[in-house]
């Protein structure tokens, strides 16, 4: 069977994309379907974002205030996913404001260590993040838990459609092993997070839609000029402004 004959959608993508973006315990599968497997970025979101919003309705059930909530929904948020999309947010803001060429931008990227662009934007994301959790389940652990589900599946649902838009910046590294996304991949990707989001908030989820496709087109655009296409930071810096710019759209 050839590339253009494969199948696209299978079971073993979720399986696939759970392992590649949680760090949740998975059998192992066809790691060839690679960017074939991106369609499934939002059930991968679900999944996560359920748990979260489990631990959060479990603390305000043992008496612990809206703040705490707010905070253990965070925190597992973080641990499920072992920060790699925090990872790729600090590594994108030290890159794309550190370095003055597209190389040395990318080499800054590449560096494990966090600069003080990283960690500005680190403390900044979670605690959008965390304020916006607080308010939430202030509201209430029902509306808590729909924000948290449509923020996480529509965020991971931005990355396949960067991944489509995009060009790879670089010859390496793990956007490009995971391989070129196609269009109806990264459709079908959008087409669950926005269904997604409309069986959980209804006519809100337009506004959601819109804040997080905006916050992807501009990461996007500033990625494309910077350094002239997407990396695995780029995405995970994609899902992390999306996922804010959702929860804020249902606070307000």
């Amino acid at each position: 069977m050839t590339e253009n004959e494969a199948p696209l959608a299978r079971p073993g993508d979720v399986l696939l994309a759970y392992g590649l973006l949680s760090r949740m315990p998975m059998p192992r599968t066809a790691a060839s379907r690679g960017a074939r497997a991106a369609w499934a970025y939002p059930l991968v979101g679900i999944g996560i974002g359920t748990l979260a919003a489990l631990g959060g309705a479990v603390a305000l059930a043992l008496g612990l205030p809206a703040p705490l909530a707010a905070l253990v929904t965070l925190a597992t948020l973080v641990a499920t996913t072992g920060a790699m999309h925090e990872d790729g947010l600090a590594d994108t803001a030290d890159g794309l404001w550190g370095g003055w060429t597209r190389e040395r931008r990318l080499e800054i990227m590449r560096d494990s260590r966090i600069g003080t662009y990283g960690v500005i934007a680190l403390v900044l994301a979670l605690g959008a993040r965390g304020a916006a959790l607080w308010l939430l389940f202030e509201a209430g652990t029902g509306v808590a838990a729909v924000a948290i589900l449509t923020a996480a599946a529509l965020s991971r649902a931005t990355m396949p459609a960067l991944m489509a838009a995009l060009p790879h910046a670089r010859e390496d590294g793990l956007s490009k092993r995971v391989g070129a996304v196609s269009r109806a991949t990264a459709a079908l990707a959008i087409g669950i997070g926005a269904l997604t989001a409309l069986l959980l908030t209804g006519w809100g989820a337009i506004g959601a839609m819109l804040w997080a496709g905006a916050a992807a087109f501009a990461v996007g655009l500033v990625a494309r000029r910077k350094i002239g296409g997407q990396t695995g930071d780029i995405l995970g810096a994609t899902q992390q402004l999306a996922e804010i710019a959702v929860l804020f759209s249902l606070v307000a």
